[in-house]
């Protein structure tokens, strides 16, 4: 096996990026856009089985592990980045390119790692990068997002390395391999706990409508497809079978939806949009059956096609109009018909309808959940399914480009990124006419062709019972989105989501601290510093003085002086003990005294 055949494919990025700087003008445009290219002639030419360690301290890090699950990601990753590259033809700053690469190339060194060391490694490296496309686009809210993102990661990050610590020292092992659901440990809980973080799985799922949304036009569309669905890949590698996984993707996709409906911006839509699409893989990672994984990986595949297409769409708008919300769009088809055409392709495709991508992929999840007799979460799926044609299918596309015209007409958008939703609209049709294609590659490949109609023929001849099926879940969303578009219509209000309970729940715990550690500083500062601190300093001024008087006096009451001479004498007494200008005798008499004061005491 040759050297060049053992290179991490992510390293292509990550050193690749290190030229754009030196590239002038259009070139580095040109170059970013080959990357990809060469990228995924990289990954299909590498070996099943290829390795490529790296010695650590006690360990050997393999950086490099190349199955069908690694190269289906690899895949679709390659083509994500190049189609974004594509459509970030009008980009000049060399700034994005360069988080961009970064960020993708740390994706594929998470994807290739066969280790939970280099995951973790270039887990937080991408954490880092792209922070830097929510940053791109210098606004007050951007920064703002992308300070909350870090604190979000950071949190995420820290408990991933808490858990890989406990489950290193507990195992002795590094490999990345699927935990025993029936042997939890402390560790392998907070392993899962990091990834759901970047699952943006439900109660911590807040940050990626909130950033996303935020993020400059390139970067809304590069974010859509990598760190939601890194995760998916290492929940997919860690912990296929969790039964808990199957209640959380669940709850996602129905939350994506209801928040999604209730949104007025467009992009947040798209955002919530992920969260409910995602909840899919969970649940079906959750099932844990090769059948079920396959679907994951699957959907997977075509979730970052489609969304991405839609996120071009919005981007297109909001370049063209600077303007994301939907109370403030409409009427668009006159002047950016193309772009409404590409955007409605994404949109039926994410709906899964008949001849799109989403309909074969989606469709191997929900039988995953019939074959393995899960009823509830056969319907919950079948639910959200419908859902997701009100708010993605539908709500997007009617309040951007139809609706109340609100008299903008901006230009067509720019042909890159014309030309980058046409190569991604042609691959959701592709993929929906000719979804063998797509299942040749996957993970257990036989075993979906054997469960499922894999070809044009047998999905839309022989179980066209199938498509009618689909056809009228379809039908009945749409009307139920016209007969309740009153109550659907544009508002302009914000929707309290689970960062509500970070919020309330960071300022009780600030004021309780505010209150109880400042009440407590008020009570040391009165007890210690003002009270017994300077008792200590009257007492070491004049105390020992007056100790020596308590013990001077009964001689004096011995002897007969009188109470009025008895005061003189203990202020000459005072004066001359503070400056010690005792006699010889008198200092040892009082030395005495103390000695007798302590041996009787």
């Amino acid at each position: 096996m040759t050297l060049i055949n053992n290179i991490p494919p992510g390293l292509i990025f990550i050193l690749g990026a290190l030229l754009v700087p030196l590239l002038p003008g259009r070139s580095k445009n040109w170059y970013v856009i080959a990357l990809p290219v060469l990228g995924f002639w990289y990954i299909s030419q590498l070996d099943m089985a290829a390795v490529f360690t790296v010695p650590l301290l006690d360990f050997q890090l393999q950086t490099l592990r190349v199955d069908n699950w690694s190269k289906a990601f690899g895949y679709i990753f390659t083509l994500s980045s190049f189609a974004a590259f594509l459509y970030g033809y009008y980009e000049k700053r060399a700034t994005q390119f360069i988080s961009a690469l970064l960020y993708i190339g740390s994706s594929l060194m998470v994807v290739f790692a066969g280790d939970i060391i280099t995951l973790y490694i270039f887990w937080e490296v991408m954490a880092i990068t792209s922070v830097y496309l929510i940053l791109g686009r210098k606004t007050k809210k951007s920064y703002q997002a992308s300070f909350r993102y870090v604190l979000v990661h950071i949190f995420g990050g820290l408990v991933l390395l808490a858990g890989i610590i406990l489950t290193i020292h507990e195992s002795g092992s590094i490999a990345l391999e699927a935990f025993d659901p029936s042997q939890p440990t402390v560790g392998i809980w907070l392993i899962l706990i990091g990834f759901l973080v970047n699952a943006a799985a439900i109660p911590l799922s807040s940050w990626l409508p909130d950033a996303y949304p935020e993020a400059s036009v390139l970067g809304g569309v590069i974010l859509s497809a990598y760190t939601s669905k890194t995760a998916v890949y290492a929940l997919i590698r860690c912990f296929p079978g969790w039964d808990i996984l199957i209640v959380v993707g669940c709850a996602m996709s129905i939350y994506g939806i209801i928040y999604a409906l209730l949104e007025n911006d467009m992009r947040r839509i798209l955002a919530f949009s992920i969260i409910n699409q995602v909840g899919f893989m969970v649940c079906a990672i959750g099932i844990g059956t090769p059948l079920a994984l396959a679907g994951a990986v699957a959907h997977a595949f075509c979730h970052i096609i489609y969304k991405a297409l839609l996120w071009m769409s919005a981007g297109a708008v909001l370049y063209r109009t600077g303007k994301s919300k939907c109370t403030e769009l409409g009427g668009l088809y006159n002047t950016m018909p193309w772009t409404l055409v590409f955007g409605c392709v994404g949109a039926m495709a994410i709906s899964a309808v008949p001849l799109t991508s989403g309909f074969t992929s989606k469709t191997i999840i929900i039988a995953s959940a019939a074959s393995s007799q899960l009823f509830w979460a056969w319907l919950v799926l079948e639910i959200a399914s419908a859902g997701v044609f009100l708010h993605a299918g539908i709500k997007f596309p009617y309040f951007v480009f139809f609706a109340k015209d609100q008299g903008l007409r901006p230009p067509e958008a720019p042909k890159s990124m014309l030309a980058a939703m046409a190569f991604l609209s042609f691959l959701c049709i592709y993929l929906g006419m000719f979804p063998e294609k797509l299942y040749n590659i996957l993970p257990h490949s036989d075993l979906v062709k054997q469960a499922m109609p894999y070809t044009f023929y047998d999905i839309y001849i022989r179980h066209f019972a199938h498509v009618v099926t689909q056809t009228q879940l379809l039908a009945f969303s749409g009307l139920v989105f016209f007969l309740f578009l009153p109550m659907l219509k544009r508002t302009n209000t914000i929707a309290l989501d689970f960062d509500w309970f970070y919020r309330k729940g960071g300022n009780l715990v600030y004021m309780g601290l505010d209150k109880g550690l400042n009440a407590l500083n008020s009570a040391v500062n009165r007890g210690v510093a003002q009270g017994m601190t300077s008792y200590l300093a009257r007492f070491f001024a004049d105390g020992p003085a007056r100790l020596c008087l308590a013990i001077v006096r009964p001689l004096w009451e011995l002897t007969g002086v009188s109470g009025q001479n008895q005061e003189l004498m203990a202020d000459r007494f005072i004066r001359k003990f503070t400056v010690n200008n005792f006699s010889i005798g008198c200092s040892a008499l009082c030395v005495l005294a103390y000695l007798l004061f302590f041996i009787l005491v």
